[in-house]
């Protein structure tokens, strides 16, 4: 096998094998990278059971998006052969890390957090691993938890069923004592229907492990340790560890009960009786790596009238804390979706999965601002630190600056030199100008007609306050952009975002937004050569910055380059795992390239994200339409039509919402209704010609007439 090639996919080495088949080190030779190849077994393909457990894995592993469970990217057949392609975890198992006495206690909870969070994403999607050991467990060699092997996975509806018998005799006879038998709960023995509480007894033996360096049951035989599981009491944690809390013993002792009743529910509630562990310990002011959430500021003015301003401030913290390395900042998207939902500080820490969240209030009155501002741990909801600031409104900038060094100093970071002078930058010094940036990059975000009108009213005014603010001509060049894609094609919107964009770069060309507005008018003008440079060096001067390769991605798609649009997009959602746009357009690129099953995994990738978008702004009209366009892809055909109706009765004279829906359509096999909504599209100002001939999702009207007379009526329009 080594030395072959299956595919596009040469095999490299040996990784393990089991019950179902072998895993290869293979590249990916179409996208130059290291991934990890599942094949099922020769003997096994043949099989119905083995094959659907098989499936079973796959559907699993693409419906689940968490750093630290392993990543799915394909599903595929070569003739005979079928296999998995996942992420390649370079690491070491726990199983191999555990000292012989067991960790120290801080290291045991960094462990034991993210695995529990693991398992807890796995929860919360319905999804019970049934197969948690040691072995299934890897530390990567940056430290990171990853949990693999969902081979044993079952959705939960399906494991706690009705008919135990007949899902009992539909797994192969090593599963009737799932996994590891020293890991099997009591229920998993018996071959009794089984929940999320399976894992957690499944978890309790891993953390007893973990702590001790021993097993809770007797060893022995297969015989013994089943005897051992079902009846005894499992070896006592406060002998064998006495200088553990008790309550960290209590914790695992209340996993490792016989009766589910009596045992967490879920991961979930695991991992916050381990969190109250930290709490207890003092444990949870030593993390290594401090991770924040900042939430938009309350407006709490007379006139209720200031909501960009708050969410501006916002804004700027988050984007002067995400320039220190050591700090892990979740990112605006994620953030601001609790701008409309109270929600319990608590709460939003696990969603986000950081460990502080800082949220604050504005009071603006005439020529003066109060700011208050609160930094609260979330293990405890405790303040770590909060100030109250009463100042003209000309000394924002400072507020802001003042923000972000007392959070740096409350969560013991250490700043360079570097840090420190970025955390103090400012892009202007004029308060006027800033309160029109804060209102035009509002609006530009609604990413419709009308918000970009109003966008391009807001930058031109903060330019006219300080006609050297770099900022506002980046959006200015944006506003004009996207005029000429959606709005009104003309050259004259292409001079502007050409000039404007110009113009942020010879005011400071170490702006790397303002190299991502060069990008995208150079793009928006076909010059994709040109476009193509400009991202390159805006990804060179911030490689955090989303807009750079979601635009760069957008630009290759333009230009019938999907392979190159695939990568970026993909990149985009690691810098930013809480937008739903970059997984669904991914989703399109590799449906053009024909991996449907990628397509896929990266449709449930970003569905799940927008789900959770509409939870909290039911009105998030992009939302909307490019979740309808994913379940449309996925066969939940009503869902789609519902959602697709529901966009364009919000807003039915918008370009870029009836050319989604006109996608949508196509998808749904309505092809008049698409023809009708695409031509309604350019009628609106769509000039999106690279994109429309490129897009998989209007396949089914390419052959009608009124398709190629509409093409020809866009070659008119912009050449």
């Amino acid at each position: 096998m080594i030395g072959s090639r299956i595919s596009h996919y040469a095999i490299l080495r040996s990784i393990g094998s089991g019950g179902m088949g072998d895993v290869y080190l293979a590249r990916d030779t179409d996208l130059d990278r290291e991934v990890a190849l599942k094949l099922i077994s020769p003997k096994l393909a043949s099989d119905k059971h083995a094959l659907e457990r098989f499936q079973r894995e796959a559907k699993v592993l693409a419906s689940l998006n968490h750093p630290n469970i392993v990543t799915i990217y394909t599903v595929e057949r070569s003739g005979t052969q079928q296999f998995i392609t996942m992420e390649f975890v370079r690491g070491t198992q726990l199983g191999a890390l555990i000292p012989e006495q067991g960790f120290p206690c801080e290291r045991f909870l960094e462990i034991a957090l993210a695995l529990t969070d693991a398992v807890s994403a796995a929860h919360d999607k319905g999804i019970v691993h049934r197969d948690l050991n040691p072995a299934n467990v890897m530390i990567t060699e940056t430290g990171t938890v990853k949990v693999l092997d969902f081979g044993l996975a079952i959705p939960r509806e399906k494991a706690s069923g009705a008919d135990p018998e007949k899902e009992t005799a539909e797994l192969t006879p090593e599963d009737l004592v799932v996994g590891t038998a020293h890991y099997a709960s009591p229920e998993q023995i018996r071959g009794t229907p089984v929940d999320a509480r399976s894992d957690v007894f499944s978890l309790g033996v891993v953390l007893f492990e973990m702590l001790t360096g021993e097993r809770p049951f007797r060893s022995g035989s297969l015989a013994d340790v089943v005897s051992s599981i079902l009846v005894d009491d499992p070896l006592l944690l406060t002998t064998m560890r006495p200088d553990l809390p008790r309550h960290l013993a209590r914790v695992i002792d209340e996993c490792l009960e016989k009766d589910p009743e009596l045992r967490h529910g879920n991961g979930t509630q695991l991992r916050e009786g381990l969190e109250r562990v930290k709490v207890v310990t003092g444990l949870d002011h030593h993390e290594r790596h401090p991770s924040i959430a900042v939430l938009p500021f309350a407006d709490m003015s007379s006139d209720q009238d200031h909501a960009y301003f708050c969410e501006g401030i916002a804004e700027e913290i988050i984007n002067a804390l995400s320039h220190i390395n050591n700090m892990q900042i979740a990112s605006r998207t994620s953030s601001f979706l609790y701008r409309h939902n109270p929600t319990d500080i608590r709460e939003i820490g696990r969603k986000l999965n950081v460990s502080s969240v800082l949220e604050g209030s504005v009071r603006k009155s005439g020529e003066t601002v109060r700011v208050t501002a609160q930094l609260i741990n979330v293990a405890d909801g405790y303040h770590l630190w909060s100030a109250t600031y009463d100042r003209r409104i000309e000394d924002i900038f400072a507020i802001q600056d003042e923000i972000s060094q007392s959070i740096a100093q409350a969560l013991q970071v250490t700043l360079s030199s570097g840090e420190e002078y970025r955390l103090r930058a400012s892009h202007t010094s004029n308060v006027e100008a800033y309160d029109y940036y804060l209102r035009g990059r509002k609006a530009f975000f609604e990413q419709r007609r009308k918000g970009i009108d109003l966008g391009l009213q807001m930058f031109s005014l903060a330019i006219k306050h300080d006609p050297d603010y770099a900022l506002a001509h980046t959006g200015i060049s944006n506003c004009h952009s996207y005029l000429h894609m959606i709005g009104e094609p003309s050259e004259e919107h292409l001079r502007f975002a050409d000039a404007a964009s110009q113009k942020a770069l010879q005011l400071n060309p170490e702006l790397a937004e303002a190299h991502v507005s060069r990008g995208l008018a150079l793009s928006t003008a076909r010059r994709h050569a040109e476009a193509e440079l400009a991202f390159e060096t805006a990804i060179r001067l911030d490689p955090k910055l989303f807009d750079a390769y979601y635009f760069y991605a957008r630009d290759a798609a333009a230009r019938g380059d999907p392979e190159r649009a695939c990568a970026l997009f993909e990149r985009a959602s690691e810098v930013c795992p809480e937008d739903f746009q970059a997984p669904l357009l991914a989703a399109q690129a590799h449906s053009v390239l024909g991996r449907e099953a990628a397509a896929t995994a990266a449709r449930r990738q970003g569905l799940h994200v927008v789900e959770q978008v509409l939870e909290m702004n039911p009105g998030d009209i992009r939302a909307l339409y490019l979740g309808a366009n994913a379940l449309a892809a996925l066969g939940e055909r009503e869902k789609a039509s519902e959602w697709a109706s529901l966009a364009i009765s919000m807003d039915p004279d918008e370009s870029m919402v009836l050319y989604n829906v006109a996608c949508i359509y196509a998808k749904l096999g309505d092809v008049e209704e698409s023809m009708s909504c695409l031509e309604r599209a350019v009628g609106a100002g769509l000039t999106l010609k690279g994109w429309i001939v490129n897009d998989s999702d209007l396949e089914p009207i390419r052959g009608l007439r009124r398709y190629a007379s509409l093409i020809k009526k866009l070659d008119e329009l912009v050449g």
